[in-house]
This record gives C-alpha cells, structure tokens and sequence, in this order.
C-alpha cells in the first residue's frame, strides 16, 4: 500500500499504523467516487486487499460509519453512502475531499462557510477576548510578517492556523471554537496541494495586524469588516495560485 508523501503526511489526522492507512485509503475512495453510493464492502474484501486483520477492518469500518460515510445492513454487508449523508464538517473528510477531482467545489463551499462565521467570530473576540489574548493576536500577526520576509511558507502556515484559531477561540463560542481543526485542515490543505501564492502578499499580512488591533482595540465593527476582506482576498489568491 503507497504511504502518503511527506507533503500530505504533514497534516493528516487520522488514526496510526495499518488502520490509519487502511482508513485513508477507504475514506479518499469513497470522497473521490472511486467507491460511489451504493458500493458494497465486506471485512473480507479489506482483509484480502490490504492485507490486515479483521479487528483492524472492524475499527476502519466503525470509524467511517461515525463519519457518514457507509452503513451496515444485515444480509447485505457495508454499503457506501451518498454524500449527502456524509459529515461534511469531519476534518478528514475535508481532507479527502480536497484530494478528490470535486477539489473546487469543496473550495468554494470551505470558502463561504469561513466567510459566514470568522468575521463574526472575530466581532465577538474584540469584546469577549482577555488582553493577554489580543496581545497574542498581534504578537502572531508580526511574527507572520517575519516568516514571510524569511520565505518560511510553513512557518508562515503555522502561524496562520494559530490565528484563526485563536479569533475563533476568542469568541466566546464554544460551537465556533470546535471549528478550529476544519480551518485548520483547510490551510494546511491549501498548502499540501499547491494552493494560493507563494508568498503572502504585503495586503493579505497587513489585514492580519489590522483584525488583531481590532480585537485588541475593542472595535468590533472594524474586527468584522477586515476579517471578512481578509478573507474575500485569501479566496481569491487560492483561485489565482
């Protein structure tokens, strides 16, 4: 069985060992439509191809079932559901989806849902976040400034992650706050498959230090507004890189 490349290994989240990979392999088949709705699969079947034990075909199978993505009936074995049932949200589904041919589509749809909540997420930070978590805000935002001077792309990435997490952190809401590893696989993702610029463009740093001084200053109108152009420009470099 192929191993992920270093790249995609970077920020994969799934589980360790022959069921991580077992799991990988099954979870981007049925995300990609090699395996569409329908498809039945048996434990013999994984046993046989991946070469692994029945208990650890048994997990794989209980994994994808909490994610959507099959189902086991009696007399028929484990049957591929359709994606409208699958768990969008789940970051590994994010994941294969991203590696899968509808890569723009799920682009799109990560794009619009970003833009729906992290403005907001930012408005609440500027009135609910603590003064040592602004000031971490901006610390982030400079250091970003510095990994991009350097040509650091995954450093500059990292540091990206931690932001957004911790607008999202700040607000105050515990439902954005679970939101922190989508945005993060959704970065991370950008980055494994060639996505965006190469370098953060000078307007794209100067948003970030303009949403934590908004935070940090209180202003969550401003917090509002910069968030969301920030992330209108982030969308448009990912179509443009």
């Amino acid at each position: 069985m192929p191993s992920p490349t270093p790249r995609t290994a970077h920020y994969q989240q799934s589980l360790p060992g022959l069921h991580g990979q077992v799991l990988d392999q099954l979870g981007a088949d049925i995300c990609s439509g090699r395996m569409p709705a329908g498809t039945v699969i048996t434990l013999e079947e994984i046993e046989r191809k991946y070469e692994v034990s029945r208990s650890v075909g048994r997990e794989t199978i209980r994994v994808l079932e909490a994610m959507r993505l099959v189902i086991s009936r009696r007399r028929v074995g484990v049957v591929v559901l359709g994606s409208e049932e699958w768990n969008l949200l789940d970051p590994r589904v994010i994941r294969w989806r991203m590696e899968s041919p509808d890569r723009a589509e799920q682009i799109d749809a990560l794009t619009e849902l970003r833009i729906a909540i992290e403005p907001e997420a930012a408005r609440l930070a500027a009135t609910r976040a603590t003064a040592q978590e602004a000031a971490e805000l901006v610390g982030i935002a400079g250091r970003m400034w510095a990994a991009s001077e350097e040509g650091d792309r995954e450093a500059f990435l990292e540091l990206d992650v931690q932001f957004h997490s911790l607008v999202l952190a700040c607000s105050g809401n515990p439902m954005f706050r679970q939101l922190e590893s989508l945005v993060s696989e959704i970065l991370h993702g950008w980055l494994a498959h060639g996505l965006g610029p190469q370098h953060p463009h000078p307007t794209a740093l100067s948003l970030h230090g303009a949403v934590a001084t908004a935070i940090q200053t209180r202003n969550a109108d401003e917090a509002f507004t910069v968030m969301r152009e920030l992330l209108v420009r982030s969308a448009l470099e990912s179509s443009d890189g």
